[in-house]
């Protein structure tokens, strides 16, 4: 992918950035930026844009309303090595192009993944898909790693006599566990990939995956700043409410109007700040 040229992005391309025990991500390359996102936007919006003199303003006012497509002209091709466990939640994010290491033309690797044992811990009483905070004895931890990587070194031995038997690398490889690890190329739009990021970043979300998208997250920086920083401020650091939430935040609002002067001072822009004194007004009116 042809791009311009951006110092801090072009400083870590194909350099690997270690994800667990012995998984990475490498940025292969990418292709565009802020300036294609704003690009993009004066190209559909035409002279409405001019309202919004700086590019940081349009690009946040694009996020904020979910003006989505221009976000779709940035794209990233990420090599990524990951466990298999991993890659199935992974790949439920059916919005990129993936390519993935064949276990039926080539013999996979004996690289298996090991938590910590600071990460083994109990189900989650509350989260039926997550971890509870509850101690787990030390010999328990131990027995459980213990147990993963002899099973581990059982299987692919087994998986190994099988191929040097010559019986179809398709077959032999079926009862390799999950914790074995695979590698792909993943090539995805910035718009996806923020969708990625809100739920991989999310607390909520399984660990393995969860410093993935951290890692990644730091790279998507590099390569469009003033994106991701709208990225961090309008998903990952807001909330919504639903009909009846709001009903009920109504009849807690005070009859103080909002003055805007204060709301620059806090942070906002004119024109966020406006929107928000719009929003309030419009609340109130429900």
């Amino acid at each position: 992918m042809a791009h311009a040229k951006i110092k801090e992005a072009d400083a870590i391309l194909d350099k690997e950035f270690r994800v667990l025990d012995i998984g990475f991500i490498r940025l292969v390359d990418y292709m565009g930026s802020d300036s294609s996102i704003v690009q993009a936007a004066r190209v559909s919006y035409g002279e409405g844009t001019k309202k919004v003199s700086e590019d940081r303003g349009l690009i946040r006012y694009l996020l904020r309303h979910r003006h989505t497509t221009p976000f779709e002209m940035v794209e990233f091709k990420f090599h990524v090595k990951l466990p298999i466990f991993v890659a199935r939640q992974w790949i439920r994010h059916r919005s990129a192009n993936v390519n993935e290491y064949s276990g039926r033309y080539s013999i996979m690797k004996e690289e298996f993944y090991l938590p910590e044992a600071e990460n083994v811990q109990y189900q989650s009483t509350v989260n039926k898909q997550g971890r509870s905070k509850k101690v787990v004895p030390d010999n328990v931890k131990k027995e459980m790693i213990d147990y993963l990587s002899s099973s581990q070194k059982d299987a692919y031995n087994k998986y190994m006599e099988y191929v040097d038997m010559g019986l179809a690398r398709e077959l032999a490889r079926i009862n390799l566990p999950l914790s074995l690890y695979t590698e792909w190329y993943w090539k995805i739009d910035l718009h996806n990939l923020f969708h990625f990021l809100s739920l991989r970043m999310d607390p909520h979300a399984q660990k393995e995956i969860r410093e993935y998208a951290i890692v990644m997250a730091e790279m998507v920086k590099k390569v469009c700043p003033v994106a991701y920083e709208a990225f961090v401020d309008y998903k990952i650091n807001s909330v919504g409410f639903s009909g009846v939430e709001l009903d009920i935040l109504k009849e807690q609002l005070t009859s103080k109007e909002l003055e805007l002067e204060a709301l620059v001072d806090n942070g906002l822009s004119k024109r966020e700040a406006r929107e928000l004194i719009l929003k309030i007004k419009q609340l109130k009116e429900r």
